[in-house]
């Protein structure tokens, strides 16, 4: 079975939160799990392959940044672009619609990882803090997650 690393990209700390309702739902479900509050690029990176899922809970800060914990691994992730064929992924992004900038850091790991031949295994979930309850609408979203990986 695989092992699903949970990278969370977060600044105020609501993001870690939700990553920890995450891991609980998929641990309940007897998936094995490890959390990564700040990333490691190379750790990650050198681990990375079939056996491991990135699931990737990531806010988008100001003008669409990434979240403090996750600055250096997406610096990273953009000027040393590595090849992850076989490593397979998801994405919840985080943001506020009021800006033009909504979900921009979650729509940017996206981008970069199927462009380093990651393979997406469920459309992103954008999470709007403006008028979602990420309480209730991330469990349906994970659930199917779930799905998908056993």
């Amino acid at each position: 079975m695989s092992r699903i690393d949970i990278l969370v990209g977060t600044t105020s700390g609501n993001t870690e939160y939700l990553a920890d309702q995450v891991q609980e739902q998929l641990q309940q479900a007897g998936l094995t799990t490890e959390m990564h509050y700040e990333p490691d690029f190379d750790a990650l990176t050198e681990q990375a392959g079939p056996e491991r899922i990135w699931l990737c809970l990531v806010a988008s800060h100001g003008a669409g940044d990434y979240g403090d914990s996750m600055l250096d691994f997406a610096e990273q992730l953009e000027h040393r672009p590595p090849q992850l064929s076989g490593l397979k992924y998801a994405v919840i992004a985080i943001g506020e619609s009021c800006y033009d900038t909504y979900c921009a850091a979650g729509r940017d790991l996206d981008q970069r990882l199927n462009d380093a031949a990651a393979m997406r295994l469920l459309d992103r979930l954008e999470i709007d803090m403006m008028e979602d309850d990420p309480e209730q609408l991330t469990p349906i979203w994970v659930q199917k997650f779930i799905n998908i990986c056993v």
